[in-house]
């Protein structure tokens, strides 16, 4: 059921979702970081979720603002840590 309802969500994302997130947690994106962020999170979602995640992070690193890669390094390991028993 979760992962059903995680995959309709994703599906129905836009990029507008993507710079609203971010914006509300303090993160000023350009457009190449959202098309990055978007398609990252269009493409790799489930591995995001419910895998190691390291070697997007890795990849994010090199193609994203060092301040708005921390933030999302931060971001992921918190909401991690806090719903990872919900998944």
């Amino acid at each position: 059921m979760n992962e059903f309802l995680i995959k309709e969500y994703i599906n129905n994302l836009s990029y507008e979702d993507v710079i609203s997130f971010a914006s509300n947690q303090g993160i000023t994106l350009t457009n190449e970081e959202t098309e990055i962020i978007y398609d990252n999170i269009k493409n790799n979602w489930r591995t995001i979720l419910y895998g190691n995640a390291r070697g997007i992070l890795d990849d994010l690193k090199s193609k994203l603002k060092p301040a708005t890669y921390n933030k999302i390094e931060e971001l992921y390991v918190s909401f991690k840590d806090k719903f990872n028993n919900h998944l």
